[in-house]
């Protein structure tokens, strides 16, 4: 149901006919506004308000002659009014306007209908992780450094370390999404040569878009840079995600893994493989997104007042970026709110090593009891290396070392290698990510 939501939904975002739709509102809006200020006939403004349209076909034929969409498209639209018999009134259809006002401003239309979509899939993220933190709070794992087992954590502290930055993601973007809210008809090289800046205040103002203080013919691409870069980010975040679940689904490991249905088959050769598809393709499209911010940010320089260098990208990168960013948040939700989760062997991982993950706790024991601290880091670690080595268990082979329990009594060892002594601030933690 995800899936089809978002290859739906979003997609219909960046069909052709909702930008010349989006076109034909910037139009309307102007004209309604010139209307208001009287430099155009109201019975102008009404007529491409209420009856001006298009085709999308006969768009495509016009465009393949004079090889300029925005002509083509005002070119159908004056025929569409023409055949109403409002020849007097067609005229007065993008007076004043240079192409890019209508395209840019049309396209901060578009990035906000999009936006929209993908705020709804970030929340929808964050109250599956909630959910799903809550309900691991105090399931104790094994936390890891390098790779390598290093002091006992819990799973749903992974969870809210997730949830906090993509609580992060989302401030982000509202930030970017805003920062693209903004609106540009100023004319060909940002002067207001034919219309002034109360006109685009008005125009902007009925649109529910912010005007670009001060404009070239185009709305500066830093802006653009930065949305564009900001989904990037968040489908780092993203990525991180799944790569972790792909580590927790490794055979060694096998802490977590994704949901599997009874028909589904892992591979085509071996019957016994469950393989993490979903978070594969979690990180692989993230490398999309990623790279699709390097061409946003190449897009920053155009020359002089404008060049159409910019215009091929972003025709690629916007909708490519949004409807990854909306599918990958779908299918990183579902991912995480059917995630298999197996406590009894992270606690078998947690206790695989004899104890070895408590050898930090065991040094600050000893300091703590009178000896000094380079001495026990030196005792510790030779039984720590012998262990490891020989496949011992720590935990014995501390309890038997006089130089250990001359200063740690056995209820004082047994409370060193208690893993709930280290995970007695849990609570605060959640408390500090969730307020609650």
């Amino acid at each position: 149901m995800i899936e089809r939501y978002t290859r739906a939904a979003m997609g219909r975002v960046w069909t052709e006919e909702n930008r010349y739709r989006r076109w034909l509102e910037v139009e309307s809006a102007a004209s309604t506004v010139l209307a208001e200020f009287g430099i155009i006939p109201a019975a102008a403004a009404e007529a491409i308000a209420t009856k001006a349209s298009f085709s999308v076909e006969r768009i495509h034929e016009i465009e393949a002659e004079v090889r300029h969409d925005v002509i083509a498209f005002t070119t159908t639209v004056a025929e569409s009014l023409k055949k109403q018999g409002l020849d007097a009134e067609s005229r007065w259809l993008h007076y004043g306007l240079t192409s890019n006002d209508i395209v840019d401003t049309a396209q901060s239309l578009l990035v906000k209908e999009a936006s929209e979509q993908i705020r709804a899939g970030i929340v929808a993220l964050m109250d599956v992780l909630k959910r799903r933190a809550l309900e691991f709070k105090h399931t104790p794992t094994i936390g890891r450094t390098h790779g390598i087992h290093a002091e006992p954590t819990t799973f749903g502290l992974k969870l809210i370390n997730w949830f906090a930055e993509i609580e992060r993601d989302l401030k982000r973007f509202d930030f970017a999404a805003e920062d693209m809210r903004i609106g540009k008809l100023s004319g060909a090289v940002g002067t207001f040569g034919h219309l002034k800046p109360e006109h685009e205040e008005k125009i902007c103002e009925r649109l529910g878009l912010k005007p670009a203080p001060v404009a070239t013919q185009v709305i500066q691409r830093d802006r653009h840079a930065a949305y564009i870069s900001t989904l990037a980010i968040l489908g780092s975040t993203l990525d991180k995600i799944a790569l972790e679940v792909r580590h927790l689904q490794r055979t060694e490991v096998r802490e977590a893994q994704e949901f599997f249905s009874e028909k589904q088959k892992g591979s085509s050769a071996m019957p016994h493989k469950k393989n993490p598809i979903t978070s594969e393709q979690v990180c692989g499209l993230a490398r999309v997104l990623r790279s699709n911010a390097q061409a946003a940010f190449e897009d920053v320089a155009l020359w002089h007042e404008r060049d159409i260098s910019h215009s091929s990208v972003e025709r690629v990168i916007f909708p490519d970026s949004t409807i990854l960013a909306d599918y990958l948040l779908a299918k990183t939700t579902d991912l995480i709110d059917r995630l298999l989760v197996y406590p009894e062997r992270m606690k078998k991982n947690l206790e695989s090593t004899g104890g070895l993950i408590f050898s930090g706790q065991l040094l600050l024991d000893l300091a703590e009891a009178g000896m000094m601290r380079e001495d026990a880091y030196r005792l510790v670690q030779s039984h720590a290396m012998r262990s490891w080595k020989e496949d011992l268990v720590f935990r014995e082979e501390v309890a038997r070392d006089e130089k250990i329990t001359a200063l740690l009594t056995p209820e004082k060892l047994e409370k060193t290698f208690d893993y709930t002594r280290q995970l007695g601030n849990v609570d605060a933690i959640f408390r500090r990510v969730l307020g609650e």
